[in-house]
């Protein structure tokens, strides 16, 4: 009786670590289709989209806003999810700005609505739909482009 108890605990113990993936209801590969993630890490065709409300429904919908500050010439990368290896979608140039709307949990990566340029010198930016409330925290789906930057070159400049 003992070793048929033995031999059950073992087996039980044993399982598909692919499958682990796939429970973390947290992870940012959750809802992500088994095909498109790789054994080692995240392919880089995955994005995860940028979330706004975070503040709750008495905030705007994203409550701050930065500044490119130390990109260089070459400016700075946005990115498709909080990673570096994440597909480029464009680049910011230095003393640009957008606006912050979440964060990666290791704080390295802002989650960022990025406006278009004015066309005239001292213009207001173009309305991305950030600058009321929402009702829930919800994915960014507005007409601005938005995306993840390293938030070591954003400058907080109010919020």
């Amino acid at each position: 009786m003992r070793g048929l108890f033995s031999l059950l605990l073992l087996l039980s113990a044993c399982s598909d670590r692919s499958d682990v993936l796939e429970e973390l209801p947290n992870s940012s590969i959750a809802d992500a289709p088994r095909e498109g993630v790789s054994e080692t890490r995240m392919e880089s065709r995955l994005a995860r989209p940028v979330t706004i409300g975070e503040d709750g429904p008495r905030l705007d919908a994203c409550g701050a806003l930065g500044q490119v500050a130390r990109a260089g010439a070459k400016g700075l990368a946005v990115r498709a999810a909080p990673f570096d290896d994440a597909r480029e979608t464009g680049r910011m140039a230095e003393g640009e700005r957008a606006f912050i709307c979440t964060r990666s949990l290791d704080q390295k990566w802002l989650g960022v609505v990025i406006p278009p340029p004015a066309q005239d010198e001292g213009a207001e930016p173009a309305d991305c739909g950030l600058s009321s409330p929402v009702d829930r925290k919800q994915r960014y789906d507005g007409p601005c482009q938005s995306g993840w930057v390293a938030s070591a070159s954003i400058r907080l400049i109010a919020g």
